[in-house]
């Protein structure tokens, strides 16, 4: 399963696996992949002590960290001294208290309240140039993170030029052919090409289309990765026969035991179809596939308030997930995940999942093998 990305990164197999669970970056590594964890949740302190931790237990090998440059967000929510959770305007506060109400989830008790508000504070501008920009600077402090990743779109070329500098590499996620153009003329050394059927922030083009269309535009220079709906190794040998040179996964790793999700999130997970996983702006204001829930379609009704720009309605969201956790409500809980949530269906491990990836692969291999001798 070797391809010219893992001579660059000194990795085993073209598996790169994202995840905001440092647990899943650290097995996913050891066992010869390559981990990326999702630094947005991190508050710049947390973030710090994720990235010390994985460096301790990932015996050397490199690791990425992910983050979001928008172009589309609130910048007068960027720029001011308030915090994040104080701007959001009172429609939007009002329409979410006035649907949890409803529901019966009762209001967080003052010590959860003021635990709640410390972590939303903390996260507040991570979705802002200059939030992605600070946790950047954290993961410059930690030479094992060998590729930073922009998860929306190209990031600006001065910070490619940077990165490149402290001799690390630059990837970014599109969801186009136009959008690989962009990232190419800034110098990204991986385009990772995520169809629609991905989870978070995904376009309208299936990975079977969209994978040869950004693999003609990366050209013979740039290695491309298929991302979404891929969970199997037959998928990983299709995502070779389009012309990518890896998989970027991330559904597949939330169904682990060392998965961040909560005992309720993975229920939800496990009880999901593929049709489940639905596209809304529920989460951060752009369009993403998540789990469909009584929130996520509140919003879709008419009569509901306007998303708004990142980061507001990342906090809105995630202050109502607190809650909804707190009280224990499935039917109201949304997470980001792809289509591939069909498949899955119990518990399993990192290092289960990446055998299995890797064996299904050999075996469509020698399946197909035959198939070219003809």
């Amino acid at each position: 399963m070797r391809t010219p990305i893992c001579e660059r990164l000194g990795i085993e197999a073209p598996i790169f696996a994202f995840s905001h669970c440092r647990d899943v970056v650290v097995e996913v590594t050891k066992a010869g992949g390559f981990g990326v964890l999702g630094a947005v949740t991190h508050s710049p302190e947390q973030l710090e002590r994720e990235l010390k931790w994985i460096d301790e237990h990932v015996g050397g090998r490199p690791y990425g960290v992910d983050v979001l440059i928008p172009v589309v967000y609130d910048r007068e929510a960027e720029a001011s001294t308030e915090e994040v959770i104080d701007l959001i305007p009172a429609e939007q506060r009002q329409f979410v208290d006035k649907l949890l109400d409803a529901e019966g989830v009762p209001p967080l008790s003052a010590d959860d309240a003021a635990e709640a508000r410390r972590e939303l504070i903390g996260r507040g501008r991570n979705t802002t140039p200059l939030g992605a920009r600070r946790l950047i600077d954290v993961a410059l402090r930690h030479p094992q993170v060998k590729l930073v990743v922009s998860a929306l779109g190209a990031p600006p070329k001065e910070l490619v030029d940077e990165l490149h500098g402290r001799g690390i590499l630059v990837g970014s996620l599109c969801g186009k052919a136009e959008h690989a153009k962009a990232q190419r003329a800034v110098g990204v050394d991986i385009i990772v090409a995520q169809g629609t059927e991905a989870g978070g922030h995904t376009g309208q083009i299936a990975t079977m289309v969209l994978v040869p269309q950004v693999v003609d535009v990366a050209g013979p220079d740039i290695p491309v990765l298929a991302a979404g709906g891929i969970s199997r190794g037959r998928q990983i040998a299709a995502a070779f026969a389009l012309g990518a040179q890896g998989v970027w996964t991330g559904t597949i790793w939330l169904g682990t035991r060392e998965s961040e999700l909560t005992p309720m999130e993975k229920e939800v997970l496990f009880k999901a179809k593929s049709e489940d996983a639905v596209q809304r702006k529920w989460m951060t204001g752009k369009t993403g596939r998540m789990i469909r829930s009584k929130a996520s379609e509140a919003w879709e009704q008419p009569g509901a308030p306007r998303h708004l720009k990142p980061p507001l309605q990342n906090i809105l969201y995630h202050g109502a997930r607190i809650r909804i956790e707190k009280a224990h409500r499935d039917d109201l809980c949304s997470f980001p995940a792809g289509q591939v949530v069909g498949n899955m269906k119990e518990e399993t491990s990192v290092r289960q999942v990446m055998q299995d990836l890797m064996q299904e692969y050999i075996d469509t291999a020698e399946r197909i093998s035959p198939l070219i001798n003809l």
